[in-house]
């Protein structure tokens, strides 16, 4: 795996439910290395810290073999890296592969695989429909987001190094899939709320599926 494209997002307002908001998911594409902190990506707006940003959602990482598919669906939107509202578009990024709680060397940063996106109103506002969400679920690869161990620059071309794994965990697919399936396998619940990489709230949430 190598990153594609690095993208940050300046401030933008978009009308919902006849309101103002502010989103950060308007991402582009930037010549320069980002620099991936602890608390977030540098430079790169945030708009709701509750739910974007901060230790278990520093750094979001899509993959470009999802873009034909959603290419094809959405031929008429104008498309670019950082579409998805990702920092970094990753070539070979297979979410049926990595894991939750994955380390990864990237440039000068190290990562942990924490938790798959999911997505929210911003993103159906950006594609012009909230159909759009039920679609990103039903398809199954959402990308994953990942914590900072080490801060660092990363830039195009980088590759992704694993460099350790944990012995008992799940996929980001088998995760995501588990958390919008209405039938829970009670044994991958199980698993999920054992890993201490995924955030309480998250642990939490699955947990009440326990029977």
């Amino acid at each position: 795996m190598h990153i594609q494209s690095t993208n940050i997002a300046e401030v933008r307002t978009i009308l919902w439910q006849n309101k103002e908001v502010t989103t950060g998911i308007f991402k582009t594409p930037t010549p320069k290395p980002i620099y991936l902190g602890q608390g977030g990506v540098k430079e790169d707006y945030v708009a709701d810290t509750k739910v974007h940003g901060g230790h278990y959602k520093a750094c979001y990482l899509f993959s470009t073999d999802h873009y034909p598919y959603w290419k094809k669906l959405y031929p008429n939107l104008a498309w670019n890296w950082g579409m998805f509202g990702e920092n970094l578009t990753v070539n070979g990024l297979n979410e049926t592969q990595i894991r939750v709680g994955d380390i990864y060397k990237i440039g000068n940063a190290l990562v942990q695989v924490t938790q798959p996106r999911e997505p929210c109103f911003k993103f159906g506002v950006k594609f012009g429909t909230q159909e759009v969400l039920k679609q990103f679920i039903a398809h199954g690869f959402p990308g994953t987001y990942v914590c900072v161990l080490e801060e660092g620059l990363v830039q195009a071309d980088d590759n992704l190094k694993l460099i350790s794994r944990l012995d008992k965990s799940l996929s980001v697919a088998e995760l995501y899939n588990l958390i919008f399936s209405k039938h829970k396998d009670q044994q991958l619940l199980k698993t999920a709320i054992s890993l201490d990489v995924l955030p309480e709230r998250k642990r939490k949430q699955l947990e009440k599926f326990i029977y």
